[in-house]
């Protein structure tokens, strides 16, 4: 499908069913059509499943352009081929485990670390994201420039507010003769640090900010593990924006520690942006 379009994976379970509803959403929001594939063993078992989403998506959103894709074997290889053309690729997770139904194992893991087109990995007990709510951005380092720029332009076009998270932990080298109480200079180390830490998200954002003067920001640095501080903040968002950083393994990309934690335990919907594919990040 070489159209604008929004790619979500079915496979008949109550999961794949919220993520379908997110993803007509999307590509409602979006002005595209939405592409739903179900991968099975067997063609002839896909029909009845696309058959009865299609017509969710249409009911949902009448006038959105629906099609459906059978695709035999795996589902990570058939969304991966599917929605190389995509916006977005969407698909459902239980969180706190696996992914249901055929979307098994990992599939949502495998996705983030391969995809790239930007992947919406949703909660099957999370509520489509609400207009008017708040989009909260992972911010690593200044390097997170593709990330930033797809958070920005979603909470533009959600019409949310965007709050810049950036967390951080003391780095200290210890002394070769360590004292046993912290000293004057280490607590000046400390403040020193802090400062530097609060002003990264707003000089990383600041050209962003001008690009889109509509949208509403807020930038936090905390000192705390990434991971938890990003946990945290998704209780009361509607969606959470991180970079993919991948790292080589003989097996194939592998995910860093704060996106595998997310797509595990987040508490909202998880869009993970490619990173280096600043054309994903426009369409």
């Amino acid at each position: 499908m070489t159209t604008p379009h929004v790619t979500v994976g079915v496979d008949g379970s109550l999961i794949a069913v919220r993520a379908l509803d997110q993803a007509a959403d999307e590509a409602a929001l979006r002005g595209t059509a939405l592409e739903i594939v179900y991968a099975v063993h067997d063609i002839d078992e896909a029909g009845p499943i696309l058959a009865s989403s299609a017509l969710r998506a249409r009911a949902r959103h009448p006038g959105l352009m629906v099609t459906t894709s059978a695709a035999q074997g795996s589902p990570v290889q058939a969304l991966l081929r599917h929605g190389q053309d995509a916006a977005l690729i969407v698909v459902g997770t239980r969180g706190l485990g696996g992914v249901a139904g055929r979307l098994f194992g990992s599939v949502s893991l495998r996705l983030a670390a391969r995809s790239h087109t930007p992947l919406l990995v949703v909660r099957g007990d999370h509520q489509p994201a609400r207009r008017g709510g708040v989009l909260v951005l992972g911010l690593e380092s200044e390097a997170d420039t593709d990330a930033a720029a797809y958070a920005f332009a979603e909470a533009e076009r959600r019409g949310s507010g965007l709050r810049i998270l950036r967390a951080w932990t003391y780095r200290h080298l210890t002394p070769e003769q360590p004292d046993p109480l912290p000293t004057h200079r280490l607590q000046d180390d400390l403040v020193r640090q802090a400062r530097t830490e609060q002003a990264v998200p707003r000089f990383a954002v600041a050209g962003l900010r001008e690009q889109h003067p509509g949208v509403g920001v807020e930038t936090r640095a905390v000192r705390s593990s990434p991971a938890y501080a990003l946990l945290e903040a998704t209780r009361d968002a509607d969606v959470v924006v991180i970079g993919a950083h991948r790292h080589p393994n003989r097996l194939g990309p592998q995910l860093g520690p704060v996106t595998h934690a997310l797509l595990h335990r987040s508490h909202c919907p998880v869009l993970v942006v490619p990173t280096g594919q600043t054309t994903a990040i426009t369409r």
